[in-house]
């Protein structure tokens, strides 16, 4: 089987974050020491995973590859950069990854989404998934603004995406594994009610057929979409360097 490579989605305008984002590119902002962008590709690093791709935004492009390079930083034996254009949600950035993928399964990373823990179990339990989809969940105190689950028992049924009266207290982080058949899933994708491409709606597809599996983060997490959590963010990233305890509960 082939390797597994990795995919960090970092496009998107960013508005939530404005005037931060005006001249800056929402994954290039520090979080407390570094780049937003440096902790996903630092994970991925950590893991193990060798060959990455960067999907950003067409205006920032020439800023990611000044500041990335190479990839060699950080360990990578190489790092290519893809441009998106415009915003079409999250599975059309994914699906510019097809030709870089190559018949390989994927580790996909949103590039706004830090954590504590490492990546590698996880990896290692896909590696022994032989086909299919593996998620990630958290729970949190705000799940309307993700990604939620709908459970029937131990059985995941559905994921809701932003859902106004949410059916659990979990979100679905931005850390997935998919096998190839994904860019298929992607092309047969209609926009959702607010006009994007939904992750949520790939991940359903392969619930739908069986072939989905889930986890949970044990450690902190936070997206930075917004000045609350991107602050939150740079607090949890401050106390882990330092080594104060954090509760790891949302």
């Amino acid at each position: 089987m082939k390797d597994i490579v990795g995919v960090i989605l970092a496009g998107g305008l960013g508005r939530r974050l404005d005037p931060l984002t005006r001249i800056a590119n929402k994954h290039l902002l520090p979080v407390y020491d570094r780049p937003m962008i440096f902790f996903p590709l630092e994970k991925m690093a950590r893991a193990g995973l060798k060959e990455i791709m960067v999907v950003c935004g067409e205006r920032h492009r020439h800023e990611f590859e000044r500041i990335l390079g190479d990839g060699s930083q950080f360990g990578f034996s190489s790092l290519a950069y893809e441009a998106q254009i415009g915003e079409e949600g999250i599975a059309k950035a994914l699906e510019l990854a097809q030709g870089f993928a190559d018949g390989r399964r994927i580790c996909v990373v949103l590039g706004d989404n830090l954590f504590r823990d490492d990546i590698r179990d996880e990896l290692e339990t896909y590696r022994h998934q032989q086909e299919g989809a593996r998620i990630l969940m958290k729970k949190v105190s705000d799940p309307a603004r993700f990604g939620v689950p709908v459970f029937d028992g131990d059985r995941l049924v559905r994921i809701e995406e932003k859902p106004t009266s949410p059916k659990s207290s979990y979100a679905v982080v931005g850390i997935y594994f998919y096998d190839t058949k994904v860019f298929g899933i992607i092309k047969t994708l209609r926009p959702s009610g607010r006009g994007e491409y939904e992750i949520t709606d790939v991940s359903n597809r392969y619930r739908e057929s069986g072939d989905l599996t889930y986890g949970y983060l044990d450690g902190w997490w936070s997206d930075c979409g917004t000045f609350e959590s991107l602050y939150r963010a740079t607090g949890l990233v401050r106390n882990q360097r330092l080594g104060i305890p954090e509760d790891c509960d949302d």
